[in-house]
This record gives structure tokens, C-alpha cells and sequence, in this order.
């Protein structure tokens, strides 16, 4: 298994060879550099670090100007450990796009979009409570009764009520990669992705 991080770019949509268009995200994936090798030994676990995006020394700590300068690289913005890469590069090693094919089905790791403060009909798709008769004239997107009676007294966990929405890790998995354009850094892989524009993905294979 391997991985690469990458920066959403947008959606498009391409043709296929059946001639069906099909829905796409553009992911700029790489290069990416080695920039630590971990080893049971002294971190206690096996794994690669590998950065992605330069940024400038002036936003960079010395802590982390000393990183880099050791895997022979200028300052990153983002990190990210692969522990099942392990073993398979070394340090200062750089990762690309052209380690994924077109055809095959990776995992895409990013972080939804934030929504605020919900209620249970966006939150959790609840129907309301139905039409306006019977007094019901204010209550169309409230949750309904909560359920619990004289026993127990007392709503039980779990309940899906309204809070905050979005802003978490997400998963999207089996997704086919459509096209690699070697030489831009581009992906391009079906459907829709975790995350807004410009912001950070793991891929997965």
C-alpha cells in the first residue's frame, strides 16, 4: 500500500470510453519528499514522513528549518506519515503521481467543510414534523419528540438532535482514478471528495 498528499483543485467531468461523461475532482497530488524515516527502534513504530507544498523560511521555525535541512529539502506546509510505506524509501526519496495508474480504486482522506450549528433536518435528513394543523403552525423543522416517557425518564445517548455540522475527517473510499497527467502533478478521480477547494488530501492505494 502506498500514498501521496495532494491539494483539491475543483471538479470537472470527462468523458469515458464508453463515451458516458463522468463527474471528476482534480486533485494537484505531489511531488512529495521523505522527509524522516521512523523505525521501531527509536520512535517505536515503522513509518515514512513525507511533505508536501513549500512555503516560505520565514513562516518556518527553526525546529522545523533543522527537519528539512537534514532531508536536503526546502520548508513544507504539510506532513504526514504512512506507516504502511515503510521500508519502501529512503530519506530525502520524492513520491509522485506517477505511482498511481488509471483504472484502479484509492482512498481519499480530507476534512468535510464546516457548517456551524444545525438542526436535525439538514444534520441528519429528519422530515419535521409534518404539516401546519393543529397548532403545529411553527415546529415544520423540529425534531419531535425526543421518545422517552415515564420510563426512563430521561433521553437516552445517542439521540440525533441538532449540533455542530461538517469540520470533520472523512473517508471516501473505492474511488476510480480516471486520468494521470504525469507532467502537471494532476489526478483526476470520480466523484466528489472531502473538503473545500485549495484544501489538503490524502490519497491511498
Amino acid at each position: 500500500m502506498s500514498g501521496i498528499i495532494g491539494k483539491k483543485i475543483g471538479m470537472t467531468s470527462i468523458y469515458n470510453e464508453k463515451g458516458k461523461i463522468v463527474p471528476c475532482t482534480v486533485i494537484e497530488a505531489g511531488p512529495c519528499i521523505v522527509t524522516q524515516i521512523k523505525t521501531v527502534e527509536k520512535e517505536g513504530y515503522n513509518a515514512i514522513q513525507l511533505a508536501f507544498d513549500d512555503k516560505k523560511e520565514k513562516h518556518t521555525t527553526k525546529a522545523e528549518l533543522g527537519h528539512f535541512k537534514k532531508a536536503g529539502t526546502a520548508p513544507k506546509r504539510k506532513l504526514v506519515e504512512f506507516r504502511e510505506m515503510a521500508g519502501e524509501c529512503k530519506l530525502g526519496d520524492v513520491v509522485t503521481v506517477e505511482s498511481f495508474t488509471e483504472g484502479e480504486y484509492v482512498d481519499v482522506i480530507g476534512t468535510s467543510k464546516g457548517k456551524g450549528f444545525q438542526g436535525v433536518v439538514k444534520r441528519h435528513g429528519f422530515g419535521g414534523v409534518g404539516g401546519r394543523t393543529h397548532g403545529q403552525h411553527n415546529r415544520q423543522r423540529h425534531p419531535g419528540s425526543l421518545g422517552a416517557s415515564s420510563f426512563p425518564s430521561r433521553v437516552l445517548k445517542g439521540m440525533r438532535m441538532a449540533g455542530r455540522t461538517g469540520g470533520a475527517r472523512v473517508k471516501a473510499i473505492n474511488l476510480q482514478v480516471l486520468k494521470v497527467m504525469a507532467d502537471k502533478n494532476l489526478i483526476l478521480i470520480s466523484g466528489n471528495v472531502p473538503g473545500y477547494k485549495g484544501s489538503y488530501v490524502i490519497i491511498e492505494k
